[in-house]
C-alpha cells in the first residue's frame, strides 16, 4: 500500500483571502515503511511574507524571490503523489491550500476522499490530550530536537513516524524485517519513484523438551503430612 505523508508552509491561514503556499514536503511510504523517496519544493508566492508567518517557518520574501512559481512545479507534484492516499496533520488546512493553488492554474483539485487526517486519528486515540505535532511526538518518544522552526519536509518526516505509531507501531515483538527496493527517475526538484516493500517474517525453530516429573514422591508426601500434623489449631480445621 503506497501512501504519501505531506506538509505545507504558507503565508497565512486563508487561501481564499490571498494567502499562498510557499513550501511543500512529501514522504513516500509503502506498507507504512518510508522508501526514502521524497518531494520537496519552495515556491515564490508573488506577494509579501507577513512577519507572523515568517516567525513560524523562517521563510522570507527575499529567500523565496528566486524560487519557482507553484504552476511550474504542479505537474511534477501531481506525478509524485499519483493516486495514493495523502496523510497530513490537520489535513483540511493543507488540502485547502493545495487545491486553491491547483484551481488557480486550472488543474483538477485533489479529491478529499484521499485525505487521511492524523489529528482526527489522534483525537480518537487520545481524547482531551494535546494534538499538536510537537505534543504527539513527545507522547510517542519521537526525537524532534533538530526542529527549531516549522519546515514542510522535516515535519512530513516527523509525521511519517507519528503516523506509524498512531496506526499501531512497528510491532517489534513479531520480528518483522523489511526490505524496500527503490528505483527512481525524475526531472527538476522531484523524483518519481516506484517502490515495492517486501516484509518477511523471521522463522524460529522451536526446541521441544521432555516434560519433567512434577508429582510429589512418597517420601515428600510423608514429610508434608508430618509437618501439617505439627501445626496446632490450624485455620483450615476450624
Amino acid at each position: 500500500m503506497r501512501e504519501i505523508v505531506f506538509d505545507t508552509e504558507t503565508t497565512g491561514l486563508d487561501p481564499q483571502g490571498g494567502d499562498r503556499l510557499v513550501e511543500l514536503g512529501c514522504v513516500e511510504m509503502v506498507n507504512r515503511v518510508p522508501t526514502g523517496a521524497t518531494y520537496h519544493a519552495y515556491f515564490n508566492p508573488e506577494r509579501d511574507m507577513p512577519a507572523e508567518a515568517e516567525a513560524v517557518h523562517g521563510l522570507s520574501a527575499a529567500f523565496l524571490a528566486d524560487k519557482p512559481r507553484f504552476a511550474q512545479c504542479a505537474a511534477d507534484f501531481r506525478e509524485f503523489i499519483g493516486d495514493a492516499p495523502l496523510v497530513a496533520h490537520n489535513a483540511g488546512f493543507d488540502f485547502g491550500f493545495i487545491n486553491a493553488e491547483l484551481s488557480a492554474i486550472g488543474m483538477e483539485p485533489v479529491s478529499r476522499d484521499r485525505m487521511v487526517d492524523t489529528v482526527a486519528i489522534a483525537r480518537r486515540k487520545h481524547p482531551g490530550a494535546k494534538l499538536s505535532l510537537d505534543a504527539l511526538c513527545t507522547r510517542y518518544g519521537i526525537d524532534r530536537s533538530h526542529r527549531t522552526k516549522h519546515g514542510a519536509l522535516l515535519d512530513a518526516e516527523l509525521l511519517a513516524q507519528l503516523y506509524v505509531e498512531l496506526m499501531g507501531g512497528r510491532q517489534i515483538g513479531l520480528e518483522l524485517a523489511a526490505e524496500v527496493s527503490v528505483s527512481s527517475a525524475g526531472t527538476g526538484a522531484v523524483a518519481a519513484v516506484a517502490a515495492v516493500a517486501q516484509v518477511t517474517v523471521a522463522k524460529t525453530t522451536r526446541i521441544f523438551r521432555e516434560p519433567r516429573p512434577h508429582a510429589a514422591s512418597e517420601a515428600e508426601l510423608a514429610r508434608h503430612a508430618e509437618f501439617m500434623a505439627g501445626i496446632s489449631n490450624p485455620l483450615w480445621s476450624r
